[in-house]
């Protein structure tokens, strides 16, 4: 997406900015854009009408690398000069070389992943900032890339794992868990702004104040360990005070996360979770290095349910991983149904370079781990329509996304269990009442009358 940021003065010098890739890449061009909004430059709608172009790009999959690398030639044939940030630029080709390098030689600068103030020196060095402005030229909550209404709440940077299958340690590093006491202002901040819906992201949401020990910081005056079960207790205290939401995504399996459950039975956060499980066998499990086993998980689903009936749970899985046999990937799509998995999506394993997996004995041919993943999608889209029809003739409160005329033909909107952009929507048909009218970025309330889909039917009142 190119973004647009209005900053006075018609001379001000223009970058053009894409973001590519997950919400944590998003937060990074956040950071970046605020930057350039604080230092008076303002960024161009189109690649032609920009001075530089800054791409932030994502290589965690073959599909993303190309997507990036085409999206960095398409600056270059438009504009001419390129920034490259992201986690490609922390990529190597299969001689060593910087791989944005050797496929675009010509760009200006690459850096990884997490880098605004390697981003802002290379600005600099290619179009001197502007001017000095004052401090309110930019919002306090900063430049944001989503919605007025909702936004992604980033708590830490980098994985202290090693799954087989995953490069990202190697580009955006170590666990950093951010201080308890930073996250929270930046929260509130957001609230202030007029956010309804906070989305908490990192690479593991659940490990958050592992590298800290957990240490003690400060917040409003008051003690607050830098630990998971704090920081949303934290959060959703402060977002009832507002009204809204708060989300959590990339949250691992562990024990301990079993203490959020009561939180989201008693409204504190959203009862929804993002777990990345990745597969259910314990031996596959095994040959990915992920730190649960699938035996417990089972256990744990059941356990969150008992706790908090209403909680929706949302994953991703890989089929065709090297050495997965047809009775361990049965053995996933068993799990799928007995778990009851509310949303899953399905990736065919895809071997990155530079990740352990490659090396793996007896790897799933292409067709296969392509025909594993399109069994594994009509069993799992299976189980979340069934469930998604249990909702008809209930009431949910719906967060508006999009309200055309007011709402007065409808609008479409998103319940509890709906992520942005990666789960199912709730379409609302004309209210009831003349009378009613919908707002983006407000709740409403609204009977579903029935399924679609991924997405509900709702009539609001």
């Amino acid at each position: 997406m190119i973004e647009n940021v209005a900053t006075p003065g018609a001379s001000a010098p223009k970058v053009g900015f894409v973001s590519l890739g997950c919400p944590k890449a998003l937060t990074d061009s956040e950071l970046i854009l605020t930057q350039l909004s604080a230092e008076g430059y303002q960024t161009s709608k189109t690649f032609a009408g920009a001075d530089l172009v800054i791409v932030n790009t994502c290589g965690f999959i073959d599909d993303a690398v190309r997507e990036s690398l085409d999206t960095i030639g398409e600056a270059l044939a438009e504009n001419g000069k390129v920034i490259v940030t992201g986690c490609l630029g922390a990529r190597t080709s299969n001689d060593g070389d910087n791989l944005v390098r050797k496929m675009h030689p010509s760009v200006l600068a690459v850096t990884g992943p997490h880098a605004t103030h390697e981003v802002m020196t290379a600005v600099h060095l290619h179009l001197p900032k502007p001017h000095d402005p004052f401090v309110d030229l930019v919002p306090a909550h900063g430049i944001k890339l989503t919605p007025r209404h909702y936004a992604y709440l980033k708590i830490s940077e980098g994985c202290n794992h090693r799954c087989t299958f995953c490069i990202i340690p190697s580009m955006r590093g170590d666990l950093v868990s951010r201080p308890i006491g930073d996250v929270l202002t930046e929260a509130r901040k957001l609230f202030e702004a007029g956010v309804k819906e906070l989305l908490v992201v990192s690479q593991d949401t659940s490990a958050y104040g592992v590298d800290m020990q957990y240490r003690t910081g400060f917040w409003d005056g008051k003690p607050v360990k830098t630990r998971m079960l704090d920081l949303v207790r934290s959060l959703g205290a402060l977002a009832k005070g507002y009204g809204a939401w708060v989300r959590l995504h990339y949250v691992y399996p562990y024990p301990h996360v079993d203490e959020i459950i009561p939180l989201m039975a008693e409204g504190l956060c959203l009862p929804y979770l993002d777990v990345p499980l990745q597969h259910s066998h314990p031996d596959v499990l095994k040959r990915m290095k992920r730190p649960a086993s699938g035996e417990k998980n089972l256990e744990r689903i059941a356990r969150w349910r008992e706790l908090c009936p209403e909680i929706v749970v949302r994953s991703t899985f890989i089929a065709g991983f090297p050495g997965e046999t047809e009775d361990e990937f049965q053995h996933l799509l068993d799990f799928v149904q007995e778990a009851q998995i509310d949303r899953a999506g399905c990736f065919a394993f895809s071997p990155v370079q530079g990740a352990a997996a490659n090396a793996l004995a007896h790897p799933v041919p292409d067709a296969v781990r392509e025909e594993r993943r399109a069994r594994f999608m009509a069993v799992a889209e299976a189980v979340s329509v069934e469930k998604l029809r249990q909702r008809v003739g209930a009431t949910m409160q719906v967060l508006v996304d999009s309200a055309p005329g007011m709402g007065r033909k409808g609008g479409i909107g998103r319940s509890y269990a709906d992520a942005p952009e990666i789960d199912g929507l709730v379409r609302l048909l004309p209210p009831e009442k003349i009378s009613k009218t919908l707002k983006v970025g407000e709740f409403t309330k609204a009977r579903i009358v029935a399924a679609e889909g991924h997405d509900l039917l709702a009539v609001p009142f």
